[in-house]
């Protein structure tokens, strides 16, 4: 059997706002949040539509988590920059 994968993600909403999460099955993830079942953040009609524009892969679900903390921690700005170090023009994709 396969080692079980983990992920940080990170949504962009239609009100230009960022969503960092963890799960274990990405798609799946953006499934449930684009149904307005996920996190209390992304339920609001205001925020969709939702587009995945990162995620990474983890060994662990702690390392995972840990991601997703620090994402959250940053500010605006450095979410930016976070996204755009790692090829992610998401001022392209909101337009």
């Amino acid at each position: 059997m396969p080692d079980k994968k983990y992920y940080m993600y990170v949504l962009l909403t239609a009100d230009n706002t960022f969503y960092g999460g963890f799960t274990d099955n990405v798609l799946r993830r953006l499934a449930v949040h684009e149904a307005g079942k996920g996190a209390k953040y992304t339920r609001p009609k205001k925020r969709h539509p939702l587009h995945l524009i990162y995620s990474e892969e983890f060994e662990t679900k702690g390392d995972a988590l840990r991601a997703e903390a620090a994402f959250k921690k940053l500010t605006r700005l450095k979410k930016e920059t976070f996204l755009l170090d790692h090829g992610v023009d998401w001022k392209k994709l909101n337009n």
